[in-house]
């Protein structure tokens, strides 16, 4: 069966991540069907709002507004279908794709350059300010030696904040190389067999993990941006105002950059307030300094209204990461907790395995620079009068010959121990001749197949076996 009569097919039963597995194995997602429709149409009538979301993110624009033989798009089929999630989302989708990636080239320039240019602006104006009109300004008063030592180490935060800035924004987050293939030697209609299905994840049938775009298997902390249109180790979020995403690899840097911009701004806004209120040209009155120094400071209150603008959004992304590294988690991850199960405890409760403790995950972020991605064991011991009966029975099983339960016990007992013998002798037989017949079981089968899942069970009857 053809690659693109499976995925039509996965699309509309809303098997998502058979959906996954079969564009990463290379079916053409915008072939129409003898309907017309395409994999996304028939998503869009079965109204799996997840199968779109998978078919849209490996999809481009033109799979958005290809019609139908009754001239519908994907968006108008879930509209008429009365499925309004499902609509809005491909509406939304193809207006993002019109107005930022497939519309004006200047756009989509700037959408890719980010907002970093305009905050290493800000940050180097603020400090221009700072040192021309606090430190250096006309007051009737000379700073003291100390004050002035606070405030130049004002100064020096933010300048190196800068620089964690720069090496943040330009840094590799942790890009994970894309898988190319060579689509010319490979046609759509090939039987999924005769793939290349040698990795260990698509086995054991984690398709969750597969990006269809960069044609990996993503560990399991990373995540695709479409953005930058990478998968990312450790992925936290896609932060605009560094033009860059925040992954392993600068994380540590962005870190480091709030931290110093926080002090930067704390000292600097300190100074400038002890500046304007020890004028002793102003007016003693609140009412009155605030006038006088409006009319005469007016860059120290610029400064100072910027600067607390900027602090309280600054101190409070700071707060949140700060809390993040301590419990080994990602922005991405407690956004999506519920998408993740690696993330689901017994219960369906938020679990995270990868939290050593406060102590532990501070001191390998700070000293190496990121977090492993090591579970944490979990020893689970039994009672011994649990262990006790379990190792009795076991020791029983093991030995060929029977032993008496009593000292003075009787020939039944140990003649029914015999035969318990010879019953596991004949059960352990039947178990080796099956294990022989499964070492015989075809490649295709182990595709995470023996699982109990719709989507395993629906992908079972489609393979050419």
């Amino acid at each position: 069966m053809p690659l693109i009569y499976m995925d039509t097919r996965a699309a509309y039963k809303g098997f998502a991540d058979t959906i996954r597995l079969l564009l990463f194995l290379g079916a053409y997602r915008a072939r129409q069907d003898k309907e017309g429709c395409t994999p996304l149409h028939w998503a869009a009538i079965r109204g799996n709002l997840e199968s779109c979301t998978v078919l849209v993110q490996a999809g481009k624009k033109e799979d958005l507004t290809v019609q139908d033989n009754t001239g519908l798009t994907p968006a108008q089929v879930a509209a008429d279908k009365n499925h309004r999630q499902v609509a809005f989302f491909l509406g939304n989708a193809r207006r993002v794709h019109e107005r930022g990636c497939g519309g004006n080239g200047y756009f989509r320039k700037l959408s890719k350059f980010g907002l970093a240019p305009l905050l290493w602006c800000i940050i180097i104006a603020l400090i221009f300010v700072f040192t021309h009109s606090i430190i250096l300004g006309d007051y009737n008063t000379n700073m003291t030696l100390p004050l002035g030592l606070f405030s130049w180490l004002g100064v020096f935060l933010a300048t190196a904040g800068l620089v964690m800035f720069y090496r943040c924004s330009r840094k590799d987050p942790g890009y994970i190389s894309k898988n190319v293939r060579d689509s010319q030697n490979q046609r759509d209609d090939e039987p999924l067999l005769k793939r290349d299905l040698d990795n260990l994840e698509l086995l054991d049938g984690n398709w969750s993990q597969l990006c269809i775009t960069c044609k990996i298997v993503r560990p399991v902390r990373s995540k695709h941006c479409s953005t930058c249109d990478r998968c990312v180790e450790q992925f936290d979020h896609h932060c605009p105002w560094v033009s860059n995403c925040i992954g392993k690899r600068n994380k540590w840097e962005f870190f480091m950059f709030l931290i110093l911009e926080v002090s930067a701004m704390i000292i600097t806004g300190v100074t400038a307030i002890i500046r304007s209120v020890g004028d002793p040209a102003s007016p003693a009155s609140f009412g009155g300094w605030l006038g006088y120094t409006a009319i005469n400071h007016s860059w120290v209150v610029s400064f100072v209204i910027m600067d607390l603008f900027l602090f309280f959004g600054i101190i409070t992304l700071t707060v949140i990461q700060a809390s993040q590294i301590s419990r080994n988690v990602t922005t991405n991850e407690m956004a999506n907790a519920m998408r993740y199960s690696y993330l689901r405890g017994p219960g369906g409760r938020f679990r995270n395995p990868y939290d050593h403790g406060v102590r532990k995950n501070c001191s390998d972020f700070f000293l190496k620079g990121y977090n492993e991605d090591i579970e944490k064991v979990v020893q689970t011991l039994q009672p011994d009068e649990e262990m006790g009966p379990i190792q009795m029975r076991s020791a029983v099983s093991q030995n060929s010959e029977s032993v008496p339960l009593h000292a003075n016990g009787s020939d039944h007992s140990s003649t029914h121990l015999q035969g318990n013998s010879n019953s596991h002798r004949q059960s352990s037989s039947k178990c080796c001749s099956n294990s022989k017949k499964s070492e015989r079981t075809p490649l295709g089968l182990g595709l995470g197949l023996g699982r109990n899942s719709p989507s395993s069970r629906y992908l079972r009857s489609l393979l050419p076996l």
